[in-house]
């Protein structure tokens, strides 16, 4: 667990919490402990006790409940390979005549095959929809069981169908879907309620490492079973789907339900202790001290009505909900689905023995890649990776599409033109997910977490998480029909959409790493140049407001909706007030233009 490690006296800010804080990036190395403490508390005994590396129940939590990644990596693997199983196309497919396309004599219209691998992201947007509200009321820790408990009806419907019920399996795999989307919110929301701030940026990206895992362990058992001549070829690898969701939804129950909903339901004992616990300290510790000052800040801070809309009318609330749901549509359309539902379809395609083994080759690259991805998200930055990574998965798949077109496609089967053809097709394909898994994979989640300030993070995260499943969804469902018409020139189109998203990535994403999550706001509310956002330093004066002095769009007190709202005047009224009109610096030694002083200017 070395990726888990950090030094031991870092990362401790005056603002840090047990939760996505206010003021706390994901893996912000701030090492200011004794800033934060004072020079009395260090002298004392409390403060000198070092928090560890990590600890073995903060290990086992993140082992644990990234079982929820894995659930949804296995589901999107195991798909993959049921689409060429003799059995499973016997069962479920359309008879035709015997052809080198078809040996079996069986094959999936565009529409069947479409519906199969899609359906599930329909019931993944809904389950993420409506998870959270219900673990607002019920709680984070109770919830995982019953989306659990969901996704395993949905494997007892599909096993349960019978000869020629494909759209059994379809309705299956939307219940299935309910539960996995409902674990894509609950998983790494408690991951970040509960993990220690040192290493929460490594436990959260457990769960895209977990997907990758899945990915290639369904890939692994698809490989042992498909030669079967009976049913168990395809419902094994179902029925094994039933493991990971009894460990995560029994292995949840004997963990403590996340700080942060303990704390807002008045149970604050219980809220410290569980804090202690994970961070290995005492409770009367400083460190877990501010932890609880904090989260009672941010509780006494967001108070109020806020419906969901404000999400978009909130200061310069619009320009980063697109953004975010823009990175989300981008990581689908960067092309990695094409390879993770359709892989063995279009290896099989490649003139391979057995497609099978290639799906293994490209899940086991996948998994490798995302460890040196769970480092990356600590620390690199991610605007460089992204748009670095998008022109090099651009070039991947521009020779991948071209290769497959004009060599590959017109060679003679078993030639070896077609085999060298398809020989190159499979390492720029492996190219590609190596980039993938290293950046757009867990790096788009780390942006979108740090982008929101706290008291619109629901609801931006649920809107731009929709994104990444209609468009997995669009994807799922109409590939074979473009794959039919266009075959590997499919390629271009996604090696157009890698260009698309180095310009997005280079011209509007703000660069986020090494910040806290009220600097990052404080950057957006100024309008800092996304070009120059990676060297881009705060003055002292400005960086000692953003903390209790108030800049920051969750100190704001909003009045007003839509078009009009606006900040109330308060200084009158005993109030923070929220002077915006502080000059900043660039990388260049510019003063930046203040935004609107006074308290009756317009947020924005």
């Amino acid at each position: 667990m070395k990726f888990l490690s950090r030094n031991r006296n870092a990362d401790h800010s005056n603002n840090s919490t047990a939760v996505p804080s206010t003021t706390n990036s994901i893996d912000n190395p701030s090492g200011q402990r004794q800033a934060v403490l004072g020079e009395k508390d260090f002298n004392n005994g409390l403060a000198h006790t070092k928090a560890p590396a990590i600890t073995m129940r903060t290990v086992v939590m993140a082992i644990l409940v990234a079982m929820g990644g894995f659930i949804f990596g296995y589901d999107t693997g195991q798909i993959s390979g049921f689409l060429e199983m003799r059995v499973f196309l016997e069962r479920f497919g359309q008879r035709t005549e015997v052809t080198d396309t078809h040996p079996y004599g069986y094959y999936f219209t565009n529409v069947r095959s479409g519906l199969i691998v899609a359906l599930l992201s329909i019931g993944t947007l809904i389950g993420c929809l409506i998870a959270g509200p219900f673990a607002n009321k019920y709680g984070r820790k109770w919830c995982i069981p019953v989306w659990c408990l969901i996704f395993c009806i949905g494997v007892v419907i599909q096993m349960a169908v019978g000869q020629g019920m494909w759209v059994g399996i379809v309705m299956g795999r939307w219940v299935a879907g309910l539960g996995v989307g409902g674990l894509s919110v609950l998983v790494p929301l408690y991951m970040s309620e509960t993990s220690p701030v040192n290493v929460r940026g490594a436990v959260v990206s457990c769960y895209q490492l977990f997907i990758t895992i899945g990915i290639f362990t369904a890939d692994c058992i698809n490989f042992g079973t498909e030669k079967m001549s009976n049913t168990g070829s395809y419902r094994i690898p179902m029925g094994i789907g039933f493991i990971w969701a009894i460990i995560l939804g029994v292995g949840i129950i004997f963990l403590p339900e996340s700080p942060r909903h303990d704390w807002n339901h008045g149970r604050s004992d219980r809220a410290t202790t569980t804090m202690s616990k994970f961070y290995g300290l005492s409770e009367n510790h400083p460190l877990i001290q501010n932890e609880t000052a904090e989260i009672e800040k941010v509780m006494q801070a967001t108070q109020g009505d806020h419906p969901w809309y404000e999400a978009l009318t909130g200061p310069r609330m619009f320009y980063r909900v697109t953004l975010a749901m823009s990175l989300q549509m981008f990581q689908q359309l960067t092309g990695a689905n094409y390879f993770f539902y359709y892989g063995t379809t279009v290896f099989s395609g490649v003139g391979l023995s057995n497609s099978y083994v290639t799906a293994m080759i490209l899940g086991g690259v996948n998994v490798g890649a995302t460890f040196f991805g769970v480092w990356l998200a600590r620390r690199g930055r991610r605007r460089e990776s992204l748009y670095i990574a998008a022109l090099w998965q651009s070039m991947c798949f521009l020779i991948f599409a071209s290769v497959g077109q004009f060599i590959f496609k017109d060679a003679i089967p078993e030639s070896s033109t077609a085999k060298t053809a398809g020989t190159v097709m499979i390492v720029f394909a492996c190219l590609f997910i190596v980039s993938f898994a290293m950046t757009w994979g867990p790096l788009v989640w780390a942006c979108i977490a740090e982008m929101f300030p706290y008291r619109y993070r629901a609801v931006g995260m649920a809107l731009a998480t929709s994104a990444n499943w209609i468009w997995n969804f669009m994807l799922a469902f109409f590939t074979p029909f473009i794959t039919g018409d266009i075959d590997f020139a499919y390629g271009y189109v996604f090696a157009g959409c890698n260009l698309a998203a180095f310009f997005v990535v280079y011209f509007f994403l703000i660069e986020s790493s090494g910040k806290t999550l009220e600097e990052v706001d404080a950057m957006y509310l100024l309008h800092v140049r996304p070009l120059g956002s990676g060297k881009f330093e705060f003055d002292e004066e400005t960086k000692n407001s953003i903390g209790d002095g108030g800049l920051g769009t969750d100190r704001m007190r909003l009045e007003g909706q839509g078009r009009n709202m606006r900040k109330q005047k308060e200084a009158g009224a005993g109030g923070v007030v929220q002077d915006e009109g502080l000059l900043v610096k660039d990388e260049t030694g510019r003063n930046l233009p203040p935004m609107s002083g006074g308290a009756t200017g317009h947020a924005r």
